[in-house]
């Protein structure tokens, strides 16, 4: 079984706490490559990487925030402009993402809709409990509870044998549990460490659900300042931007 990398480009918030990029993780495996999450910065994170945008064939969005999916139009820009993509591209996310990411471009790059790319884009919009085939991998998602009108999923993803779970964005709910039980790697929110606030995941909360979720492996992301105060002394292993690692 060949083996599967994950490269954080990005593993900060919204606010760039800690001078950490927004979401972005790049995964690759079994003959394809896909990012899970798109945030603005996202395409700073290929750069320092030295990843290659090309080497991506699906993007997968677990929530339309900006820290999320705004990269998306910088990346098919990018492609357009910079990488000179020919492949197609395939552009995964919740209900509603055909509309917002046309209007994302419009409102960052003014006619970017309108323009006809040199490679052909395929838009899926996810029905959360459906498993979904796309190149090279299987999403099942999951409604989870954040903010009203970003669509949020979690995201139950197999490649080339493994399995993964990204919680996304949300407060603490039943459906994390077939998202993520017996995961190969939880990339699991961790925003405070203990403190309730909506629509965002405690990890307080995790740690008190994992009997449930038992999971192979954890990694924690999207952290606030409260939780990079804490990193040296948690059980958890904790992302960083930069960070690779084999499943």
């Amino acid at each position: 079984m060949d083996a599967v990398r994950v490269t954080f480009l990005g593993s900060g918030d919204a606010f760039g706490s800690g001078g950490r990029l927004q979401t972005c993780i790049l995964v690759q495996g079994g003959g394809t490559g896909f990012l899970v999450d798109c945030g603005a910065s996202a395409m700073i994170g290929f750069r320092r990487s030295g990843a290659d945008p090309n080497a991506v064939d699906t993007i997968v969005l677990s929530h339309l925030h900006g820290d999320h999916f705004a990269g998306v139009p910088y990346f098919i820009l990018d492609a357009q402009l910079i990488s000179k993509r020919t492949q197609p591209l395939c552009i995964a996310g919740p209900p509603g993402l055909t509309e917002r990411l046309g209007a994302a471009m419009d409102v960052l790059f003014p006619g970017m809709r309108a323009v006809r790319q040199k490679f052909p884009i395929d838009i899926v919009e996810l029905a959360p409990g459906v498993r979904r085939e796309l190149p090279g991998l299987a999403v099942t998602p999951q409604a989870v509870h954040h903010t009203p009108g970003t669509e949020p999923l979690a995201l139950r993803i197999e490649c080339a044998g493994r399995t993964l779970c990204y919680t996304g964005d949300t407060e603490w709910c039943e459906a994390l549990i077939p998202a993520a039980q017996e995961a190969d790697l939880l990339i699991a929110e961790a925003y405070f460490h203990d403190k309730p606030i909506p629509y965002h995941l405690t990890l307080a909360a995790l740690r008190a659900h994992l009997p449930e979720l038992r999971p192979r492996r954890v990694i924690l992301t999207h952290m606030g300042a409260d939780m990079l105060a804490r990193v040296e002394t948690l059980e958890f292993e904790c992302a960083h931007d930069g960070l690779v690692l084999e499943l």
